[in-house]
């Protein structure tokens, strides 16, 4: 299903790429209801669904089991490395992971298999604040 390229669209896309990391629709909501656009909670949600169903966002669930989005910088199948603390995300390349992803899904008689591998931890600034408190 292709959705129309309306103006709530557009402003949901652009505040997505605003946000440092991975955000939730709630966040990006409250961002956008400040700036009084008027965009509703629903349309927030269907605009970052849509987005991430096109492969124009990222979308991963919370340690905590909460969707969240963060403005694609790589197209395709790709992994990540998220800060618990401040957000900072970093795309990465993982042959050894998607190996074994086919492999395991061989093995077992699985074809057609995805993944999904996040993997959360602390960046080297957070680290170091935390030393240092």
């Amino acid at each position: 299903m292709t959705q129309r390229n309306t103006w709530q669209r557009e402003r949901v896309r652009e505040a997505l790429a605003e946000s440092r990391g991975f955000v939730s629709a709630q966040t990006l909501h409250a961002t956008l209801r400040e700036e009084n656009t008027g965009i509703g909670l629903a349309t927030v949600y269907r605009a970052l669904a849509g987005l991430a169903s096109q492969g124009d966002a990222d979308s991963l669930q919370s340690p905590d089991g909460e969707s969240l989005y963060r403005a694609c910088a790589t197209p395709g199948h790709h992994h990540h490395l998220i800060c618990r603390s401040c957000g900072l995300t970093v795309e990465i390349e993982a042959t050894a992971v998607e190996q074994w992803a086919r492999s395991t899904a061989a093995t077992h008689g699985f074809i057609d298999a995805e993944h999904v591998v996040d993997i959360f931890g602390l960046c080297g600034s957070c680290a170091k604040a935390r030393e240092s408190a």
